[in-house]
């Protein structure tokens, strides 16, 4: 029997109970719609961490402080600080493969002025801080090398500080004070957002480096170190001349230590998106549960159908069809149905992913792979939950089938 024939058989059995083929249908519309509105969400918010992890520089790679142990046990990341400023002239001075290198130092104060207070954090940074971070001013200018080499008063605002302190939009020019020590403002830096980690990157004051070591900090140690690239191909080998670098600043002998940690965007990444990335694939497994109910729902009707046309089948095998006819007839039917059933479900599936985005404000985002996933299991239920009904249609009796009341 040609393609065409049992399609179209398929088709016109399917039309004949259109009810009771829809009610069949809506396990496997539910199902895949469920699965793909699941994986639209877990993409979106991969897709949303990746973008937050960009948002912090360019082909970046971050220089910490170390461990530190006391009586054999670690006392965590960061507890030991030898970062210094001389640190990152060596690495600015030396390396090969660096883009741009800047030290910050972190301090955290009360901002006065304006419109009132603000507690926020404030870095004392190197221009290069600004090519690495791909931050520009929305507002004014940024501060110069000049401005860092004679350590003066000026400071740059977060978004976040600037619509707090000035609302009007006047900061540009205005006095603020950090730890009692007045400030000139002048410039108001770009819009940034949040953090993967959610942590507000425009709630920050950032001055020069050197002013923030003699007027804030007064602290040798710096907070980190921020190193780019020309490419992210070269981060791992720029990781390894970093650590070379830093090694020997520290003068650190063969079998010591690094007394520092080096992380790039690529593991800030994957560490930010694992868990988001298992949940997903958690959600995605839970929904396509409801496609093996589907298919069980399929599995039931074809059985049903295989009893209700027992007289049929008869009349087809006696006529000289094949049991391979009737049972691939049968298949044909249980696909057509399952496909049916997915190609809507993805329909509203994406519908769906758009609705709940819309709602929310989540950030969905479908892979197409998702879609043909989704679809070509449904087939598969299709075939796996139909060819039992098929397989049972296929082996009757002829004669016992034309008796068949």
């Amino acid at each position: 029997m040609r393609r065409s024939t049992l399609v179209k058989l398929a088709v016109d059995s399917i039309l004949k109970n259109k009810m009771r083929t829809l009610l069949t249908m809506l396990g496997i519309v539910i199902g895949v719609a469920a699965v793909i509105v699941m994986m639209a969400v877990g993409q979106g918010a991969q897709s949303r961490i990746a973008e937050q992890i960009r948002n912090l520089g360019t082909n970046m790679v971050i220089i910490m402080p170390g461990t530190s142990q006391q009586g054999g046990v670690s006392q965590g990341a960061g507890t030991f600080n030898r970062l210094t400023i001389e640190d990152a002239e060596k690495l600015k001075r030396e390396g090969l493969l660096f883009a741009a290198v800047s030290p910050v130092i972190f301090s955290r104060a009360q901002a006065i002025g304006g419109e009132g207070n603000w507690r926020t954090f404030i870095n004392g940074v190197d221009m290069d801080y600004f090519t690495i971070r791909d931050w520009q001013a929305a507002d004014g200018a940024l501060f110069s090398d000049a401005d860092i080499r004679a350590m003066r008063k000026v400071a740059l605002l977060g978004n976040t500080v600037a619509t707090n302190l000035y609302s009007s939009g006047d900061a540009i020019g205005q006095q603020i004070q950090l730890r009692n020590v007045p400030f000139t403002i002048v410039g108001v830096l770009a819009q940034k957002g949040q953090t993967a980690g959610g942590a507000d990157q425009d709630d920050v004051i950032v001055v020069p480096y050197t002013t923030a070591q003699t007027r804030l900090s007064g602290w040798q140690r710096i907070g980190q170190i921020l190193v780019s690239t020309y490419s992210p191909a070269e981060i791992p080998a720029a990781q390894e001349e970093i650590r070379a670098i830093m090694r020997e600043s520290h003068r650190l002998g063969a079998d010591d230590d690094d007394d520092f940690t080096i992380r790039n965007q690529d593991e800030l990444t994957e560490t930010a998106s694992s868990t988001t990335k298992v949940m997903s694939w958690l959600l995605a497994a839970i929904a396509s549960i409801s496609l093996l109910v589907g298919g069980i729902g399929i599995m039931n009707i074809m059985l049903v159908s295989v009893t209700e046309r027992t007289r049929e089948i008869g009349i087809r095998l006696a006529i000289g069809a094949r049991g391979s006819d009737v049972l691939t007839q049968f298949l044909v039917e249980s696909v057509v149905i399952s496909v049916l059933g997915g190609l809507i479900g993805v329909a509203v599936g994406y519908s769906g992913a758009a609705l709940l985005g819309h709602l929310t404000g989540w950030s969905t985002e479908t892979p197409p792979g998702t879609v043909l996933i989704a679809v070509g299991f449904s087939a598969a239920v299709g075939v796996f939950f139909g060819f039992y009904p098929a397989r049972r249609a296929a082996s009757l009796d002829p004669i016992q089938a034309l008796r068949y009341e």
